[in-house]
């Protein structure tokens, strides 16, 4: 079984009187170790369905499988557990809390996981090492420029060591260089075995992937 499986998923909204089929019957795999980029422009429903792909969101129908498990038969218990242990989140504007260090905000995931303090530590340090952020681990979010920020986001990613990173328009805030090295970091996590999935509306970016995946108005459209 592929690691992920969608089938006719459906996702509509009331917005401004009237309904938007934000995804209108997607079926989706992905394969353990794939670099994808979902292209599309804005109001296309590429987020939505990054919402779905990471368990965030819960469509009105079809099917979705993550590693073999009926993802829309969990309980929230369940879902939270899964997007702890199998996903990893990058998004755009960080995410990060202001009032922690980067160190912190990397243990953070690991805190709900309830590893223990000293493994913790141990795999939030190794974590921002690989992102060469060593020397700035106490630094705060407000003392790093937008790309040292997006480095700790990806290190928060790695540090629970999940299956599949998810990046929302992962290099959007960012100068082209601090882009660039962004979309290093996710290629050599792929070439180490990560499922990597990308959301971007950058052509540049999209073809740094080795699948591209275009949605228009909720449908996949090549």
């Amino acid at each position: 079984m592929s690691l992920i499986e969608m089938n006719g998923i459906r996702k509509k909204y009331v917005c401004g009187g009237g309904v938007v089929n934000a995804l209108d019957d997607i079926s989706l795999t992905v394969e353990e170790g794939e670099f994808i980029s979902v292209v599309g422009t804005s109001g296309s429903g590429k987020s939505t369905l990054m919402n779905m792909l990471g368990c965030l969101d819960l469509p009105d129908g079809g099917e979705y499988y993550l590693d073999g498990r009926n993802v829309f038969s969990m309980n929230d218990r369940e879902l939270s557990e899964i997007r702890n242990e199998k996903i990893g989140f990058i998004f755009q504007g960080f995410n990060l809390i202001g009032e922690l260090s980067a160190i912190e905000n990397v243990e953070l995931p690991l805190l709900y996981r309830k590893i223990p303090r000293d493994e913790r530590r141990y795999l939030a340090e190794n974590a921002l090492k690989r992102v060469f952020l060593e020397k700035r681990m106490n630094h705060r979010p407000s003392e790093l420029s937008g790309g040292q920020q997006q480095r700790v986001a990806i290190a928060r990613a790695l540090a629970a060591r999940p299956r599949i990173i998810l990046a929302d328009e992962p290099t959007g805030s960012l100068d082209s260089n601090s882009g660039r090295e962004v979309m290093n970091f996710l290629s050599e996590l792929n070439k180490e075995g990560k499922t990597v999935i990308i959301i971007t509306h950058d052509n540049a970016i999209a073809n740094r992937a080795k699948r591209i995946i275009r949605i228009c108005d909720g449908k996949i459209a090549q």
